[in-house]
């Protein structure tokens, strides 16, 4: 691609970031965007030429990563991008944050300079064309590129890595798709790592479902595995669905996705049980759901309950043996607590007292 002119409503001599911009916008964009909108806002004030290659070296990126941050900040309205006839960029236009009509969309840009970029090969153009229409499309990658992707050492280790969770050496299909994640949705080896691991953690090892859960997360603006781990908490269907029987709105702790993974995994409880446990929960205290309901579970794994039928069961125990069980000696609360783990009533005393 050619030289890019950026240019913008209001120039200046300073490089000045708005502060519309650090209280509206900094906080959902991911360090690429944040970095290439930052770069630009330099470039234009500085009334220097740049280019997405430029940008791309720069920052360590591929083209297309550029490309997609530069989207990113259109669809926010922070920016205008201008292409030719053939869809390849050729301006880019800074739109002034202090102006409430750039910001709404009402009237439409019209370009005071327009710079026509190198014209490229009629081959170059198509490709270009069909990546812009589908930014998370897959190339259709060449038997070189493989190969330069599998000579690294660090490529081959992460692949040694997919390998060992997937339980099979990977097909040349499934090598594209761990290229392509990299390449095409700048994923980093860490990330990469992380999502693999995820997908089989969920009994997904299917690498059309690895790809489509990759992409989401790229339209997320998932860029870490940091990112991922929040990403996947707030979108986990069992989570998100505990976390509702619980009467909470806000995104789980750490604790919580904890006590969750205890029920799921180390109990292995069908979400049947667990909404029972939750009911009762909420239906005994507003306060320590988690570890009421914790509690709760602890005390139908002991008592060997499986299924939502199994309930009625140790429920009607626990009954035969509170009425035949002697009294205790002491009339302390807590040692009564104790004593008795299913007495749910001592337990809510215990819990609102911490």
């Amino acid at each position: 691609m050619g030289r890019l002119k950026i240019y913008k409503d209001n120039y200046t001599e300073a490089t000045a970031v708005s502060n519309i911009f650090i209280d509206e916008y900094m906080k959902d964009a991911n360090d690429a965007q944040l970095k290439i909108y930052l770069y630009l806002i330099r470039m234009m004030n500085a009334n220097l030429p740049t280019s997405i290659s430029d940008i791309a070296d720069k920052f360590n990126h591929t083209e297309k990563d550029v490309l997609r941050a530069l989207k990113y900040w259109e669809k926010q309205r922070l920016l205008t991008l201008e292409f030719d006839d053939s869809k390849n960029l050729i301006g880019i236009h800074l739109l002034d944050l202090n102006k409430p009509e750039n910001l709404a969309g009402d009237k439409p840009f019209k370009p005071v300079v327009t710079l026509m970029a190198a014209h490229a090969a009629p081959e170059e153009t198509a490709r270009h064309t069909a990546e812009t229409d589908n930014p998370y499309a897959k190339p259709a990658y060449t038997l070189d590129q493989i190969r330069n992707f599998k000579s690294s050492e660090e490529t081959s280790q992460l692949l040694f890595i997919v390998e060992q969770y997937i339980g099979r050496t990977l097909s040349p299909s499934e090598i594209k798709t761990i290229f392509f994640l990299q390449d095409k949705l700048a994923f980093s080896m860490d990330l990469i790592d992380y999502l693999v691991q995820y997908c089989v953690e969920r009994g997904k090892k299917d690498f059309r479902y690895i790809e489509k859960v990759a992409i989401s997360w790229a339209q997320a603006g998932v860029s870490t595995p940091k990112d991922a781990e929040k990403y996947a908490y707030k979108y986990d269907k069992i989570v998100y669905s505990i976390m509702h029987a619980l009467g909470k709105t806000s995104a789980p702790t750490k604790k919580e996705v904890e006590y969750i993974h205890r029920w799921t995994k180390d109990f292995g409880y069908e979400m049947d049980v667990i909404d029972a446990a939750c009911e009762r929960t909420v239906l005994c205290t507003d306060k320590h759901r988690f570890e009421y309901a914790d509690r709760i579970l602890t005390s139908w794994h002991q008592a060997n309950v499986h299924h939502k039928s199994d309930i009625a069961k140790a429920d009607e125990l626990f009954r035969r043996n509170k009425t035949t069980a002697p009294k205790p000696a002491a009339s302390n609360k807590f040692n009564q607590f104790k004593q008795n783990q299913y007495d749910f009533d001592a337990l809510e005393q215990e819990l609102l007292r911490n």
